[in-house]
């Protein structure tokens, strides 16, 4: 990657206020009448107004007023910033020109240090798993629900559903908004939200109140799961996207388990309201932490702010009688900038609905879309299963209480940082010796192997979930399958992301949907399944599915680049590179 070249405007204390000209600042003299007039073009009062020519191949805009032409460029940041062509008062009284702005909050997100990064990321990743905390928090308290509102216990869970339901639809209207006017906006709008939300849920005295309001708590937690991988490929070039990428994926898996093992506490030794109080409390600390510290990292929204700011700057210049700058062909211009993705972007009406049927139209158009969501749904869905099996199977086989039952959640906390610490590791050792082949495929060699502990780990939790078995083993079972989980999550981002490139964001809406979809409904039919089918009867049928499942990555490890020539949108990436 080329290092930025840009260069900030030079301060009037390096110019100097002096009529000499400076050390490495181009003026023009002051007895040559047509240069200054090119430099000051307010002379001129009978050029014509409101006209434009525009050349394409340039990329410039021409425009003429009664003080002359104005050229507009393309920003890039690449792009060298001239210097001024007049810095120096050329009539009596002429105040200095105005401070040039400070561009230094506009830089490359790229081009960030590495502590910069790493600050973002791991805010990121908190606020990930304080997300997905909210989705496993929940459950611990429907025992006390169910009794003040004389309501069924998978009429209590229904709750669950509403959640990851404005959890998979809000991402599709919102990531337009992000695209726009940035992640930081969007992200801070969306706390708030979720804060208040949160609040709600502890003081609504309704069965019908708690449905809607968890839904809305699904719409603002949804931005800091969805949108933290835009994030990632704002600030990190794909080659360095592993890591931070399974932070993300550790986050979301251990904040899942963290939260009905905190909350089991919680409900049995107080109220079920301070399930969500406290979560309202960590949250609204989190959200300020954001608004404080949290920078945007799109780059087409910062480029275009750096836009605005030279223009303002450069309009001030000229109100105070300070025209031109020196282009790369030292001829004095009045410049401003523009943004090609700002011309290039259709409008907001537009953006959302390509956001909500693009994603749709990849789904049941491209097959790597499709098994892909398929597998990581089926995969998503055992986990928000846990969270009704696991306290049914501990509290009827082996006579937990509530908090003793909630702690098996343990397992999949500590599965979830052994995963991600193997992964980040797994990867670095075998791009050493050379095992990572150059495409998309490369990322599945790991997760062909890795998968297989979702269906192993079922297999396993099914038949030891006996009062004969010793409660760890079922235990350990959860983690060996979170391992799993784990590993077909960060795969379908890293893959589909690889694949997809400027349609990535379609495919990955594609495959969240269906997720958090599928990953809603199931907690609603755990109990029956398990008390019907038995324990183990019920985790075999899961595993098998698993098991058929894990044939995906496999096929494409070796039949990946045919399916891609075949891909309208994939073969288009791979023409273009």
């Amino acid at each position: 990657m080329a290092t930025s070249t840009e260069i900030d405007l030079p301060h009037l204390s390096e110019l100097g206020s002096s009529g000499s000209e400076s050390p490495g600042i181009k003026t023009y003299p002051r007895d040559d009448e047509s240069r200054r007039a090119s430099a000051d073009p307010a002379s001129d009062t009978e050029k014509e107004s409101s006209e434009k020519e525009q050349d394409e191949a340039a990329g410039r805009t021409v425009t003429r007023d009664v003080h002359g032409e104005i050229v507009w460029q393309y920003l890039t940041f690449e792009t060298e910033l001239p210097y001024p062509s007049t810095i120096h008062p050329t009539k009596p009284n002429q105040e200095p020109p105005p401070e040039p702005p400070n561009l230094a909050k506009y830089g490359d997100p790229f081009e960030w240090s590495a502590k910069r990064k790493d600050l973002t990321i791991w805010v990121a990743c908190v606020i990930t798993a304080l997300t997905a905390f909210s989705a496993g928090a929940y459950s611990p308290g429907i025992g006390q629900m169910t009794e003040e509102w004389g309501i069924s216990n998978v009429a209590a869970l229904v709750g669950i559903t509403t959640f990851t339901t404005g959890f998979a639809i809000a991402p599709m209207i919102l990531a337009p908004f992000s695209e726009i006017n940035g992640r930081r906006p969007v992200f801070i709008a969306s706390g708030i939200l979720f804060v208040i939300c949160q609040l709600c849920s502890g003081l609504t005295q309704s069965y019908a109140g708690m449905l809607v309001v968890r839904f809305f708590v699904g719409v603002g937690g949804s931005t800091f799961s969805t949108m933290v991988g835009g994030v990632v490929s704002d600030i990190y070039h794909a080659q360095d996207r592993n890591t931070p990428m399974a932070l993300f994926s550790g986050g979301a898996l251990f904040g899942t388990g963290f939260g009905p093992l905190v909350s089991g506490f919680v409900a049995q030794n107080l109220s079920w309201r301070w399930i969500f109080y406290m979560q309202a409390i960590a949250d609204a600390m989190l959200v300020a932490l954001i608004i404080l510290i949290f920078k945007e990292t799109r780059g087409s929204v910062l480029l275009s702010r750096k836009a605005k700011t030279l223009n303002k700057y450069y309009e001030a210049r000229e109100a105070a009688g300070y025209f031109g700058f020196y282009t790369e062909k030292d001829v004095s211009v009045r410049l401003r900038w523009k943004v090609k993705a700002d011309e290039d972007r259709a409008s907001l009406s537009r953006m959302i609905s390509l956001s909500l049927y693009r994603p749709f139209h990849l789904l049941f158009t491209e097959p790597v879309v499709f098994w892909f969501s398929l597998w990581v749904a089926f995969s998503w869905a055992v986990l928000y299963l846990t969270l009704a099996a696991i306290p049914l199977v501990f509290q009827s086989n082996h006579g937990f209480s509530l908090q003793q039952a909630n702690a098996v959640f343990a397992s999949m906390c500590i599965a979830s940082i052994l995963a991600t610490v193997l992964s980040i590791y797994q990867e670095k050792i075998a791009r050493k010796y050379g095992k990572l082949a150059n495409s998309p495929e490369g990322r599945l060699y790991f997760a062909c192997v890795e998968s297989a502990c979702m269906p192993i780990g079922l297999f396993m939790f099914g038949w030891t979930s006996f009062s004969s078995v010793h409660w760890v083993v079922p235990a350990i079972a959860i983690g060996i399958a979170t391992i799993g989980i784990f590993a077909i999550y960060l795969s379908t981002f890293n893959y589909l992301a690889d694949t997809y490139h400027r349609y990535a964001s379609s495919a990955l809406a594609a495959q969240s949907f269906c997720r958090n979809m599928l990953g809603g409904v199931f907690p609603l039919i755990t109990t029956q399944m398990y008390n019907k089918l038995g324990y183990g009867p019920a985790s075999s049928l899961l595993g098998g599915i698993g098991t058929l499942l894990t044939i995906v990555p496999w096929i494409l490890v070796f039949y990946g680049p045919r399916i891609r020539a075949r891909s309208k949108f994939a073969s288009e990436i791979m023409e273009t590179r």
